[in-house]
């Protein structure tokens, strides 16, 4: 349902003795949108995510995700929602297919692993192990393996760190793939150019607070009204460009 808030968080606030490393900060992400959280290191986007994930305790506050409550019923919750880790463990002994039939398991569903790998790029590589890819395809695979339940929501953080431009920018497009097939997407991320092209709306985070929440265009204008300017130095096209054109859009397996 268009505009529908599908995650709703109030007064999230997360603390280590006597410190509070999320301080009571507020936001909704729609149905359907791509949301992105940024911030500097430390600022508290993992954490907010992990709690919103139900993988780590809530202090303070609510979250709700698809009308139910977190923190009182976070098995429902993770029926729901996919999670791509920035460090994701699989199993050594076991091949694509295998793994997502694994888990699939874990759901009590049956998934086609073909239809999975095939929508990450991922058909050709049906029997291979996880240690014989490539850090792009690495990442795609644990897009497939968060999506086995096919979730509400798809929660990445920091998706595409160490990859190459072929393999962030494949990422990209299986990420707006995603959310064309109306799974909801918040993601964190340390590239602003990846929030400016994917994200309809980012929460920028720092020191456990959100200090500005907008579409990335209008932020770009909030900042021009107060004032800001810098140098003007327009270039038709930048050095990562140059490597696309030279080397190709196509994926390296």
């Amino acid at each position: 349902m268009k505009n529908k808030v599908i995650l709703d968080v109030k007064n999230l606030t997360k603390k280590y003795g006597n410190k509070k490393v999320v301080k009571g900060i507020n936001f909704q992400v729609k149905a359907g949108e791509i949301f992105g959280i940024l911030g500097p290191n430390g600022a508290g986007k993992t954490t907010t995510l992990e709690m919103i994930e139900s993988m780590r305790t809530i202090d303070d506050g609510q979250v709700s995700l698809d009308g139910i409550d977190v923190a009182k019923k976070p098995e429902d919750v993770k029926q729901i929602i996919g999670v791509q880790l920035q460090s994701s463990a699989f199993m050594d002994n076991l091949n694509l297919t295998e793994q997502l039939n694994m888990f699939s398991s874990f759901y009590g569903r049956r998934q086609k692993p073909h239809k999975l790998l095939k929508d990450v790029q991922l058909d050709n590589k049906a029997k291979a192990m996880v240690n014989t890819l490539s850090g792009g395809q690495k990442q795609r695979f644990s897009i497939a393996t968060a999506l086995v339940n096919t979730p509400k929501v798809l929660f990445l953080d920091e998706p595409t760190t160490g990859l190459d431009p072929q393999a962030r920018r494949n990422l990209w497009d299986l990420i707006k793939t995603i959310r064309g097939k109306g799974i909801t997407v918040v993601l964190t991320t340390h590239y602003m150019e990846e929030a400016e092209v994917l994200c309809d709306r980012v929460a920028i985070m720092d020191a456990g607070k959100i200090i500005a929440l907008d579409s990335p265009k209008n932020l770009v204008k909030q900042l021009l009204s107060r004032g800001f300017k810098k140098k003007q130095h327009v270039e038709q096209a930048d050095l990562e460009d140059v490597f696309i054109d030279l080397t190709g859009k196509e994926l390296r397996e």
